[in-house]
């Protein structure tokens, strides 16, 4: 077997089942889930009828690069979005969500002949990242990003004698599970570490497109690196259809940026197997060239982050992330404990944060903080936020 296997943890969700086992929640209330981030707003009806209506497309084998059709309204899409004018021959690769381009990607680039190789990741952070460090032969590291230092990279907290040996850096913009958004000024920084190091930047912006404010959407990678006049050498984003068009089982995205990484991506993914299903294709194309669905997307993102957090906030130290669907928050006991508690007195189930970490420097970031993703209807979601009130109120 792959040595590397045991090097894996429990996913979060499999240590928040053992966290859970023999809790009885309160029988006289609906459970509701605020654990995982999977979006529960419907899926457009023009986005299921594209599919259905291409179900034919099954009949052939797609090919690994995807139909001109999606790259073409991907790169529509970017340039709407970030002003971007993408090649959609060589910077632009379909994939069946960022979850397995993100793992993939850490296979393709990672190079096992240069001596102790490093992965850098956020932390806390998603936990694919760490797992297509350790499946690639590289070596996680990191970088704590904390409130009091308002979530920004410990980049300090690395050596220059590390820094050499780092060959990837996953960024996440907005942030999982803190919703920080990197600034100009922060992707300077980073940039100016990869040009110095020489190692790849993996930017996962899969929650970009859910965000409060339609004058101010987050800032991207690649557009980071245009506004900084500066061309995608070692610079890749990774994009999806999950959470913009709640669409998250028709598992939808792509990866856009330095073309001879993309190329190389491409030769590992044609061997890998991982072409997206026709109809799926099909289906994207009709969603990455709508938006109305996505403004109205985020006008029930807004509306449910307006109600909630001033009342989760009453009872535990939160406020509004800067994107995301989440509310990270601190609670008045250790997270295991007020996440297992919670569930058996009230039935809401949330993520403890540190699940979401490793410990670096010393300390775990996500302990004494629990997730909340607001992903369920307003109804729910204030139902659940009075009784996180309730219940923190008698601790």
């Amino acid at each position: 077997m792959n040595p590397h296997l045991a090097q894996l943890q429990p996913y979060p969700f499999e240590k928040l089942r053992a966290l859970f086992a023999g809790v009885t929640p309160n029988p006289g209330l609906k459970e509701i889930k605020l654990s995982i981030g999977e979006p529960q707003h419907a899926t457009p009806a023009f986005i299921m009828e594209a599919l259905a209506g291409s179900l034919k497309g099954l009949a052939s084998y797609p090919t690994t690069l995807g139909i001109p059709a999606l790259r073409q309204a991907i790169t529509a899409w970017a340039q709407r979005r970030y002003a971007l004018e993408l090649d959609p021959e060589t910077e632009i690769l379909p994939v069946n969500g960022s979850r397995e381009a993100l793992f993939s990607f850490a296979q393709t680039v990672i190079d096992g002949s240069r001596p102790a190789p490093l992965v850098v990741s956020p932390n806390p952070f998603y936990q694919i990242y760490e797992g297509a460090a350790y499946l690639a032969g590289a070596e996680p590291r990191f970088l704590n990003t904390l409130p009091e230092n308002g979530f920004a990279f410990d980049l300090d907290s690395l050596t220059p004698e590390e820094w050499a040996r780092v060959q990837l850096f996953y960024v996440c913009s907005p942030g999982n599970p803190t919703g920080k958004v990197l600034s100009l000024e922060d992707w300077k920084t980073l940039f100016a570490l990869s040009d110095k190091y020489g190692f790849i930047i993996a930017s996962d912006e899969c929650y970009s497109e859910i965000y409060f404010d339609e004058a101010n959407p987050p800032l991207g990678g690649l557009q980071a690196a245009q506004l900084l006049g500066r061309g995608m050498e070692r610079l890749v984003m990774f994009s999806s259809l999950s959470k913009r068009s709640n669409v998250p089982g028709m598992r939808s995205g792509f990866v856009a940026g330095d073309r001879e990484l993309l190329k190389k991506f491409l030769l590992y993914r044609t061997y890998h197997g991982c072409a997206m299903a026709p109809p799926v294709q099909t289906a994207s194309v009709a969603a990455w060239n709508d938006e109305a669905h996505v403004l109205d997307n985020r006008r029930q993102y807004r509306e449910k982050f307006a109600a909630v957090t001033p009342l989760v906030a009453q009872v535990l130290d939160t406020g509004m992330p800067d994107a995301s669907f989440y509310l990270w928050a601190r609670t008045p006991v250790p997270d295991t404990d007020f996440a297992r508690a919670l569930l058996e007195a009230y039935n809401v189930v949330v993520l403890p944060g540190s699940f979401l970490a490793r410990e670096s420097r010393g300390v775990n970031p996500g302990a004494g903080f629990v997730r909340i993703a607001l992903v369920a209807g307003l109804e729910d979601c204030l139902e659940a936020a009075g009784r996180i009130r309730q219940f923190a109120q008698q601790l």
